[in-house]
């Protein structure tokens, strides 16, 4: 065996660059960028994905986005009203995303709460400072879509809320 890097035990084999690409698109991040070593991948989202090693870049086949399959009695007209119903808390700075206002605190708003459009639903830290974060839209929260402690950019979507 040699020391190249090509055994299993590769952090940046085909399927686990396969596994990125799946998470980047399953969490909407723009841009994923990670080295070991002299090893490097890079990948932005509509950009080829290009695995760099030791200076050489290397393009990977593009993966296809996963789509969405309607069930067999959904109609395009009835997945186009679901979705009509559904809005996005979005973040409005970069900053780091909080889901409490301490450590100690327990979350201010749990999948499956009602908010308002007035309600804390998290905060973000940016530049020292601790930003409260309303849902600016009325609902039911169906999934919280980042991570406590996670990085968020501006734009980015970090709650989906059933209107209503």
């Amino acid at each position: 065996m040699s020391n190249g890097g090509s055994g299993s035990s590769d952090v940046f084999d085909v399927r686990k660059v396969r596994r990125l690409v799946e998470l980047m698109n399953e969490h909407e991040l723009a841009e994923v960028d990670l080295r070991q070593g002299d090893q490097r991948i890079r990948l932005r989202r509509g950009q080829e994905p290009v695995v760099t090693v030791g200076g050489a870049s290397v393009p990977l086949a593009p993966t296809p986005a996963p789509t969405a399959v309607p069930a067999a009695d959904s109609t395009p007209q009835a997945v186009a009203a679901e979705e009509a119903n559904v809005a996005y808390v979005t973040s409005p700075m970069v900053g780091t995303f909080y889901v409490a206002s301490s450590p100690e605190s327990p979350a201010l708003v749990s999948v499956g709460d009602s908010v308002g459009s007035d309600t804390v639903v998290c905060i973000i830290e940016a530049m020292k400072v601790f930003n409260e974060i309303p849902a600016e839209c009325s609902g039911k929260l169906l999934a919280r879509l980042v991570e406590n402690g996670d990085p968020v950019e501006y734009g980015q979507k970090l709650f989906k809320v059933q209107r209503g």
